[in-house]
């Protein structure tokens, strides 16, 4: 650790996207305790070197004393589908979770907070790319409470000085080395594309071929987690007392369906069969962030935007998941 290290808790750093972020921190030369209950997060994802509670995140106030200088908050429920059929799980959890958070933070009197939030408070968007100041109008229980917190977190600021940073993501994709995206059930469109290309998926299903988009499918926005992750490592750095800053995090460029299939395809070296199903309910056409602010404000400059590059990184990772099982 070097001399200028700092000491974070990083809930849900078991899960894909806090496991890769509490990497970088490590590597930055801080020291990282992560917390979290293994419920989706695994075990062997908490990177070396960094201290691991196995515990829920509304317990926080067991662990959290005056010694740490922030708090990264990833753990949540974040199935678009089950957060439908199962509301009452995504309330309790991701804003109970984060009503016992804050009050233990208060608590230990730690002040800087970077909340790991979703492009799903936006719903189906008016315009696009999407801004910041775009209307929030989540279709599902899960973008609901994520913006109940976003909504939790401004008041914190304003009623208890919190320094804080909300960053909105688009689609994560990718992988940083042995860590990198393993959710069951996957709903996500990489991993189960790369799922039929080790033949585990008969095929993978395009949902709605006749949208008002070059090749007729859906666009969406692909974000490196690496890059994810350096843009936690400057909200640290940019989070100010009595405010709470949002930045969406995206590359500014979408991908169709087809793209990201055909990508796949020539990456893997697979053939990767398709079979074209009828649209989704709630399935905007194109999702694509505006990162301006992240870069004006931040200084946050994805290099990571490729996306064979962002692909071939998943597939290292899915090719060592399937050796290992």
């Amino acid at each position: 650790m070097t001399s200028t290290g700092k000491r974070y808790l990083v809930t849900g750093g078991a899960g894909y996207v806090g496991s890769v972020v509490a990497a970088h921190l490590l590597a930055a030369g801080h020291r990282v305790t992560v917390l979290d209950d293994l419920s989706t997060g695994f075990r062997e994802a908490v990177p070396a070197g960094a201290e691991f509670i196995e515990g829920r995140v509304q317990d926080a106030a067991r662990h959290l004393d005056g010694g740490y200088d922030a708090v990264l908050h990833f753990a949540a429920s974040s199935q678009v589908g089950e957060s439908v059929t199962d509301p009452a799980k995504y309330w309790s959890n991701n804003v109970g979770g984060a009503i016992d958070l804050l009050a233990a933070m208060r608590s230990a009197g730690i002040g800087t907070l970077v909340f790991s939030s979703t492009a799903a408070v936006y719903g189906e968007p008016d315009t696009t790319p999407i801004r910041e100041d775009a209307a929030t109008a989540p279709t599902n229980p899960y973008g609901a409470t994520k913006l109940a917190v976003d909504h939790m977190i401004t008041s914190e600021a304003a009623a208890h000085g919190l320094a804080a940073v909300s960053l909105r993501y688009f689609n994560v994709a990718g992988a940083h080395g042995a860590y990198g995206e393993r959710h069951e059930p996957e709903s996500h469109l990489i991993p189960l594309v790369l799922r039929t290309a080790l033949g585990r998926r008969d095929s993978i299903s395009v949902f709605g071929t006749d949208y008002a988009t070059p090749d007729g499918t859906c666009v969406r926005d692909y974000i490196h987690v690496d890059d994810l992750a350096e843009a936690h490592l400057l909200a640290l750095t940019a989070a100010r007392s009595g405010e709470h800053l949002i930045c969406n995090l995206g590359n500014g460029n979408g991908f169709s369906v087809r793209e990201v299939i055909e990508t796949a395809r020539k990456v893997t070296g697979r053939d990767i069969p398709e079979t074209a199903a009828g649209r989704r309910a709630g399935d905007p056409a194109v999702l694509v962030a505006s990162a301006d602010r992240a870069r004006e404000v931040l200084g946050w400059r994805p290099s990571r935007t490729d996306l064979a590059g962002i692909i071939a990184d998943a597939w290292t990772f899915a090719r060592q998941q399937e050796s290992a099982e």
